[in-house]
Order: structure tokens, then sequence, then C-alpha cells
């Protein structure tokens, strides 16, 4: 731990805020306690996560970055445990409410990543800014450095009010209702530490966005998603705001339903309030895999659930901060430091600059000024980056700076004059990549770099997309140099896979004896309209063919597209099953000898498994019945999404209700266990066996895909003895929930069969 002189740390502490001291104080003693072993492991796993530090993954040996060209040195073992956090580095993550940031708070963040992570900070796609490599005794420093400049890591993780997200160019943009800025930091500090928000039993989740059909803050997506809508009233406009509740990704996602087309601005507050405090009392609290908000809508429905909301809110308390903060709020508005002016160019035109200018600049409605982002590849800039970007913000802006939902950053209030004189300076520290919004500017979570969850490496997925994206991105059609591709490490949806045009996630295979890195695709997805629709899973294809998937969707894509036709309209129109055929050759997996390749995964020096569990001896690859009925139940949920498409809901359900009783039946007969009579028995033998054993259990669901195996069957029985039959959003969930099962069928069988190998 770095200890500080007391002259230094008396100064520090002068400045600031006297309940953030307060705060970090409390903590830092919490450290010392834990260190002590004074404090129970899940009670302190609960405090530091509430205060942003996370544990992080380990592999033994070196694991190359293929981003950034380092080899990161890693300790022997694979630290999982909440001891561990003494002996090896975790990750420190910073809340930046709707990613505003300054000159000032940008050079912070540069020195606390040189001084104690690697010397890179990473954005996420919530605006947060994260550092790995942090050792948790040098948290309390970090966080009072962070507090000195107006920054928390307060409720940057944990089961709280997330990372409040917002537009990146409200205020400047073009086709919005208003500005959302001052509502997003209003509700950003009113929600912070709220005694209503203490008692949830997962995170939530809030955006807001000033355009209805941008991408915007993703509103579909989050448990409440804010959309500012102007409406008469009385004969003259007033703000206001439509709420949808109940959206999210994570292993089954669920799009947010609309909770009301029209609030008036002063009752954002108190109605995120009730709504919070309803969450708070019917949210789940002791199993978190049915924890968040979309789980309480799913099972009272919106109407109900509405109706609570607007019973909560009669029965607020007042309280004055519900309006104080609107107190001129009309008139806010961000100001340049220098004046409008139109960019003139003379002479030849520089190729470098228009390129960049095409893809990075965006004409803000204020004539004469321009916001630029600045394209990251993996969301990663070193603290040399971070501070060229402090020194651009001064100069050219007044540091009217902002993180981005794509992992970029962008400079708003850039008078075109400025824009050659601001690309030199990005060139110069290698920031001047022409690729924001564009299908090179990949998004991808951390994967199995540093994430405990990750199963396929996403991040060097990503890298290899990018680069191969990249050397032939001027030569690309304009349809697929706009669509958007994003890469998950499992099935949690940290990358954003559900919303993309093209969406990966990691899943592993047991092929030719081995364990082979793989990438489910989902197409489907809309990145538009604050999160559109989510897309489906059509397959898996090894991890080292993904970059022929995705040179074979977008060449098809561009050959059979009608004209005009976006990416998304084209696979509605196509359907499930002729987008599978594309890419079906794609899913086989050369024998080891013939490819040793396959079985290493991206940026990975390293076989991705070891341990030969038996190849055939005859001239013909011997398959297991397992792999032929698990392969049979993968055919039948996406048989469920083709009824789902063709809007035959009770085929669709029964489909996939079958696809997760044949995945346990294919595991019980593997394992060479009674099936007993019928689903019941199925049913019965795969919870005494699998699960209760927990065999079926994983750091991947925790036992939550064998029990969504359960509520299927009771829901499917009561189905058929009279029930209600499902609709088509319930069975859209049971179809997600089907594949999860299958792939989680998969990892049991890979763990169980390397346990027996060893």
């Amino acid at each position: 731990m770095k200890v500080s002189n007391p002259s230094w740390r008396e100064r520090l502490a002068s400045s600031i805020a006297p309940h953030l001291a307060t705060e970090v104080d409390r903590f830092e003693n919490e450290v010392i306690l834990k260190k002590n072993k004074k404090i129970d492991d899940k009670i302190f796993a609960e405090t530091r996560l509430r205060r942003g530090s996370y544990g992080q993954r380990y592999d033994s040996g070196s694991r190359h970055d293929g981003k950034t060209n380092r080899t990161l040195n890693y300790p022997s073992d694979n630290t999982k445990g909440p001891n561990t956090l003494w002996d090896a580095p975790g990750m420190q993550r910073i809340k930046i409410p709707y990613g505003g940031l300054n000159a000032t708070q940008l050079e912070t963040l540069a020195d606390l990543s040189e001084e104690y992570s690697d010397g890179i900070a990473h954005i996420t796609t919530r605006q947060d800014v994260q550092l790995h490599f942090v050792h948790i005794e040098d948290t309390p420093t970090i966080m009072r450095r962070l507090a000195a400049v107006g920054i928390t890591t307060r409720e940057a993780c944990g089961n709280t009010v997330r990372n409040v997200t917002g537009c990146p160019i409200a205020g400047v943009c073009r086709t919005e209702a208003f500005d959302v800025t001052p509502y997003a930091n209003a509700l950003a500090y009113f929600l912070m530490g709220h005694p209503d928000c203490l008692d949830f039993g997962r995170k939530f989740k809030v955006s807001l966005s000033g355009c209805r059909d941008e991408a915007c803050a993703l509103a579909h997506l989050n448990d409440i998603g804010v959309l500012a809508v102007v409406q008469d009233v009385d004969g003259k406009p007033k703000r206001g705001f439509e709420l949808l509740a109940g959206g999210g990704l994570g292993t089954v996602p669920q799009q947010a339903k609309l909770l009301t087309s029209f609030i008036p601005e002063e009752e954002l507050l108190p109605t995120t309030q009730a709504i919070a405090r309803v969450f708070a009392r019917l949210g789940e609290k002791k199993n978190r895999n049915t924890a968040r908000l979309k789980f309480v809508i799913q099972k009272i429905g919106i109407d109900e659930f509405r109706r609570l909301v607007a019973e909560e809110r009669a029965i607020l308390p007042h309280d004055d901060r519900w309006t104080s903060y609107l107190a001129g709020i009309e008139h806010r508005t961000e100001q340049s430091a220098r004046p409008a002016s139109l960019l003139q160019i003379s002479g030849p035109r520089d190729s470098a600059f228009e390129r960049w200018r095409a893809a990075n600049v965006y004409a803000q409605r204020q004539p004469g000024f321009a916001t630029v982002t600045i394209a990251l590849p993996l969301g990663d800039l070193t603290a040399k980056q971070l501070r060229a970007v402090a020194d651009l913000s001064r100069t050219y802006i007044k540091e009217t700076v902002r993180t981005t939902l794509e992992q970029n950053i962008v400079l708003r209030w850039v008078s075109e004059s400025d824009l050659p004189a601001i690309h030199a300076a990005l060139t110069a520290a290698g920031l001047a990549s022409p690729t924001a919004g564009t299908v090179v500017d990949v998004v991808a979570c951390p994967g199995t770099d540093t994430c405990k969850l990750g199963i396929s490496s996403s991040r060097g997925l990503a890298g290899e997309l990018r680069s191969r994206l990249a050397a032939k991105q001027w030569e690309l059609d304009e349809a697929i140099r706009g669509l958007h591709i994003k890469v998950s490490g499992c099935f949690n949806s940290c990358g954003q896979h559900h919303v993309a045009d093209i969406g990966f996630y990691g899943v592993s295979r047991n092929k030719n004896g081995y364990t082979v890195p793989h990438f489910q695709v989902v197409l489907g997805g809309q990145w538009e309209r604050n999160a559109g629709s989510y897309g489906l899973a059509i397959g898996a294809v090894p991890s080292k063919r993904v970059p022929e998937t995705v040179e074979r969707i977008s060449e098809r894509f561009l050959a059979e597209r009608a004209h005009g036709e976006s990416f998304h309209d084209y696979i509605v129109r196509i359907g499930k099953a002729k987008a599978k055929l594309m890419i079906e050759d794609l899913m086989a997996v050369p024998a080891h000898d013939a490819d040793p390749s396959f079985y290493i995964d991206w940026a990975d020096a390293r076989e991705y498994t070891t341990g030969d569990i038996g190849v055939g001896e005859c001239a013909g690859e011997v398959i297991s019945p397992f792999d032929f009925q698990i392969t049979a139940c993968e055919r039948e949920v996406f048989e469920a999404q083709l009824a789902l498409e063709a809007n035959n809901i009770p085929q669709a359900a029964t489909l996939a209700y079958e696809a997760m009783m044949h995945a346990a039946a294919a595991l019980l007969t593997w394992r060479i266990l009674p099936l007993g009579e019928g689903p019941d028995g199925i049913a019965a033998n795969f919870k005494k066996y699998f699960h209760d054993t927990e065999f079926f259990f994983d750091p991947f669901s925790g036992g939550k895909f064998g029990q969504y195996y359960f509520d299927a069957h009771e829901r499917h029985m009561a189905w058929k003895a009279g029930a209600p039959a499902p609709d088509g959003d319930t069975t859209r969930r049971l179809i997600e929930e089907s594949q999860l099962v299958i792939e989680a069928a998969h990892s049991c069988h890979v763990r169980l069969s390397t346990q027996k190998a060893a």
C-alpha cells in the first residue's frame, strides 16, 4: 500500500466535501477490519461493491493484450475467492453520471491509472471509468483523490442505483425534444444514497434520452428509461417525460414497457422515487437471479405495477429537492470557449482529415459548432492520452467532455474552424481513428481478460475484428460501414450483444475430445430507437471462425438487401432459418491435429483447455450419444424461434420447454441415471441428481439455469391442465431461457467429463 505523507493528506482532505470524506473514512475502516478478519466476507463484499471495488480474474502465465501490445504477468492462481483480494489486485469502477468530465478530472484519472493501475483507463458501456489491477488497500486513497475533484465511486456496483446514463450529445443534438442533461444530473444525485434505494435485491439502472428514434441512452434496456417529450398543455408547450419500466439485458433480456406516456418535469424525481420504493418492497431478495425490476413487472403485470406506483406517489412525503433542481433549468446551457466559426479549407484536401471528419464529427444544432468523437479501441486509453484530451478540452472548449455508451469520448462545442488543429493534436496522441459509429468501432466487455464470468475472449475477438475491418474500412459499402457489432464474453450481455446488428456472446463446446471456445451468433437486434428490439441466437460458431462469419453475413446482406433496407429489416424479412443457413458450415470444428489454432482463443497463446478425454480410434470421428441429444435440443430451440417468428405461440412455447427437458434427459442418460416416468420423472430426477447435488451449478449460473427448467416445467404442466397459454413475451423469454439451459448442459458435460478424466 502506498503511504502518503500527512501534509499531503491534510491538503487533500481540505478539498473534499465533508460527507464524501466521511464515507471514505468509513470504508477505509472497514477495509482495515476486513484485513484483520473482523468483518464477514459476505458483508464486506457488499460494502466494497457499493464502493465500486470488484474482484478480478487472473489466469496463470502471461496474457498478451492484442489492443495495447502489453504483456501482463498474472499470478499463478485463478483468484476468485474474497480472501484473495489481499494477494491480487482487482478492478475499481468510477461513477461518471451521464458521462460528464472536466479537464482536472481527466488528469486525476490519468494520475491514478499510472500510480495504482496499469496505466490504462477503460470506458464502459454505462459511461463509467474502470481501473484494473488495483489493490484493495489502495482504494481509500483513490477514492479520496477522486472526491477532491468531485468524483465518487459510491454505488458504482452492488445492489444499488447504478450510473445514471444520458445521451452524450444532449443539448447539442439536432433532433432532441430538449436537453436532458440537468435532469440526468438531478436524478443521479437525488437517488445516490437515498434511503429508499438502499434495500434493493439487485441493481437498478436508469437512462435519459432526448430523442425517441436515435440510440441516445438506450431507454428500452434500462429498469427506468426516460424519454424527453414536449406536450401542449393549456395552449403552451410543457416539458415532460415518457417513462418506460422493466427493461434489462442480462441472461434473459426484456424490453421496458410503457409506464406512462407523459409526466410533467416536476414529477420526474418523485415518480422515480415511488418506483424505487415499489421495487424495494416487491423485488426478490433471496434469489438474485430473479431480483431485477423486470421480474416484478413480469410477475404482477405492467397495469398493476402502474397502479402501485401511483399509489406510492400519492403517499410520498414532500421533498423540496423534487422541484429545487428546476430553478432556471430552461435557461441552463453549456458555454463555448471560442466563437462559432465555419470550417474553411484552402489548398489540397487532406484525405485523413476528411475521413476522420466524416466519421467522427457531428454538426451541432448550434451553427458553427461541432461535437468530436474520440474513438477508443475497446474503450481503452492511456494516462498520456487522458492528459492529451484534458489539454484539448482546456484549449478549444470549456472542458465539456463526455464518455459514451459505445465506450468513446466526445468533445462538445468545438468551433468548426478548430477541427483541423484538433485532428492534428489527436493524431499526435494516437486518438484520431476515423471509426466512430462505424462497423470498426466494435464494443466488447472485459471477457476472459479480467472478468471472472468470462467464457470466451471478447476483447481478443473484438480486437481481431477491429483490425480486419479497419484494414478494408474504406472499401466497404456504406451499408456495411454503418453496422454495429458487439461482443460479450458470456451470456450476461455486458457487451450489449442483444441490441447489435451482429452480436456475439461466449460459450464453449466439447469437440473432438477438447473444449473449444465458441461464440453464439445473435441477429435481429436494433441499436436505433433506443434499443428498439432484441436479437436472438441462431447458432454457435468456433471463436476462430467469427471473422469469417461477420464477412459471410455482411456480404449476403449487401447482395440481397432491398433498396434502402436496413440490416435489421433484412434479417426480419429473411427469417432466422435462412439466416442460420448462411453460417451452418462455419459451425464445424476441424480435428485438433488438422488445425490446433481452433483450440486456442483470441489474444491468448495457451490452449483453451487441455486434457484429451477420448478420441475415437476408428477412421470416422466418434460422436457420443450426449452430443447427438444436445444437438437435437439446439435444433428444437431454433425451431421454437421459427415458430415464434411465424406467430405460432403455442408451438414455440412447447418446443422451447421440450428443448430444456431433453437437455436434462441427455445429461441423465449420459450419467446412466434413471429418467423416470414422463416429463415429471425427468424433472424430478434431474433435480435429484444434478440440481440438488449442484453438479449443474457453475460460476455463470449459480443454479439459476436449472431453475429456469423447473419453472418452465411447472408452467407447461399447468398449461396442459387448462391454465392460460403463454403470451408472446413469455414465450420469447422461455426461448432465451431454453438456450441458456442448453449452454449450461454443455458446460456441465465438459466440467464433469474433465473431472472424470482427471
